[in-house]
């Protein structure tokens, strides 16, 4: 049995755990940081960076049949376009195993030890870990908790045959002729679109009454009808009930309460993540919770002194950036500098077609918290760069307060959305007003200047519409 001391130990490589400790080697903190699989946790080798990967090769792939078909409006043409799914899903794993790579070298250079194994806890000072080498005991002043979170398994569809998570459809190797997802949220939603593009059939089956519910009905309206666009079968206010007894088909309770079956070859379950807060020892220690999560305060502190928890570990939004924002801030408390957590400005984008981007408060929460708002929206089929795109399907919208214009929320949802959210987080984080963003001469031609006509519009003189 070996035993060694340090500083800081950080329990999870992700997005948050390995911030955190690179941060604090950074900061000349003595750091030890365990991860049982790879660095970079599921964002960067089942999550986020992989599936943005296929969902930019389904896309290069639908732009190339549009071509084949004639109806491209550029006027370009291209012989009948195929597609070797071996070689994308190698070429996403190229891409993650540079990442991989890249975070392994940081950590090295920032001078933190790296062990490889799973760690579980001992009590509030110590963990042991498992090691291929034999058991490793690390013993630590302040420990960080940022063990992630995992897909949701319903107890009549368990992952396993036909029936595969987020983490299996990124590593097909052959096309699924007919996908059902079961989930109409995010991740359901990018990766039913992407192998829609591909030339998978796919049919959506949501419980809810609509498609992207944490989103409002204006924001998803074209994601919608680019799904149908796409011959993706959305059925809403219908339940899963389980496999056919051949398991080649999704039995489901539809909205008007029949029983249906839809063919599947591949049944695809994205109904939710949950913390990982099990098997690394938590019942050694005692930790007050906020239902199934850690619960922690506004320096990510938990019910324990000394120990930490950041990430999907403590609750929502799930979001890496959240994780790494998170993480290093841990690493600068515990190096004795003042800092404290404000999740006002965090983004969250989703990756559909047309993508949305949203930042601080909706028209909807803002009136909910009693806040009397100025709101406006620009419309992309008015933006010129947009038009170039073929990206005209969607808006910018601004939410301020009416008395002093101060900018409590911004949203948006069209082609390349994702790319504007760091002018809103920017621009909430810096407490703008309306006045601010219409005085940013914004570059012409570019999508972001739909931010500037939905600041102006929102005043009360739009230029362009």
């Amino acid at each position: 049995m070996k035993e060694i001391s340090c500083k800081l130990l950080v329990m999870g490589a992700g997005p948050g755990g390995y911030v955190c400790a690179i941060r604090a080697g950074q900061l000349g903190i003595d750091t030890v940081i365990v991860e049982a699989v790879k660095a970079g946790g599921t964002c960067l080798n089942v999550g986020c960076i992989p599936s943005k990967a296929m969902i930019h090769a389904a896309d290069e792939y639908s732009k190339a049949t549009e071509m084949a078909s004639g109806r491209s409006p550029f006027g370009i043409t291209v012989s009948t376009p195929a597609i070797d799914l071996a070689k994308t899903v190698a070429w996403k794993d190229r891409i993650v195993g540079r990442l991989n790579a890249g975070v392994t070298g940081l950590l090295k250079k920032a001078g933190v030890k790296a062990v490889v194994g799973w760690a579980r806890f001992r009590d509030g000072k110590t963990v042991e870990v498992d090691t291929e080498t034999g058991l490793q005991v690390i013993r630590a002043e302040t420990i960080v908790i940022a063990t992630g979170s995992a897909p949701v398994e319903l107890p009549f569809l368990p992952f396993g045959g036909p029936v595969i998570s987020s983490t299996e459809a990124l590593a097909l190797k052959q096309l699924p002729p007919e996908l059902v997802v079961v989930g109409g949220g995010y991740i359901g939603l990018e990766l039913g679109t992407a192998f829609a593009k591909l030339g998978s059939k796919v049919a959506v089956v949501e419980a809810l009454s609509r498609i992207l519910p944490q989103y409002d009905a204006e924001l998803t309206r074209p994601v919608a009808k680019r799904l149908d666009a796409l011959g993706v079968k959305v059925l809403t206010g219908a339940k899963a009930r389980g496999l056919s007894g051949k398991g080649d088909a999704l039995l489901l309770e539809a909205a008007d309460g029949t029983e249906q079956k839809i063919a599947a070859d591949k049944v695809l379950v994205t109904v939710g993540r949950k913390p990982q807060v099990e098997s690394w020892g938590l019942e050694e220690i005692d930790l007050d919770r906020d239902g199934p999560f850690i619960r922690i305060d506004d320096q990510c502190r938990t019910s324990m002194r000394g120990i930490y928890a950041i990430g999907d570990v403590t609750g929502e939004p799930m979001l890496a950036h959240r994780a790494m924002a998170q993480g290093e801030m841990v690493a600068e408390i515990v190096a004795g500098h003042k800092r404290a957590w404000d999740k006002r400005s965090i983004p969250a984008v989703c990756f559909t077609d047309p993508e949305i981007v949203t930042v601080g408060l909706s028209p909807d929460e803002a009136k909910a918290a009693g806040i009397e708002i100025k709101s406006a929206q620009f419309p992309f089929s008015a933006n010129g760069r947009a038009m170039t795109l073929s990206g005209e399907d969607g808006f910018v919208r601004v939410v301020a307060r009416a008395d002093n214009h101060l900018v409590l929320g911004i949203q948006a949802v069209g082609t390349g959305a994702s790319e504007l959210s760091a002018a809103f987080s920017l621009a909430i984080e810096m407490g703008a007003q309306l006045e601010d963003i219409a005085g940013t001469i914004h570059a012409h031609p570019t999508q972001g200047e739909a931010f500037l006509e939905a600041a102006l519009r929102t005043l009360g003189h739009a230029l362009h519409i």
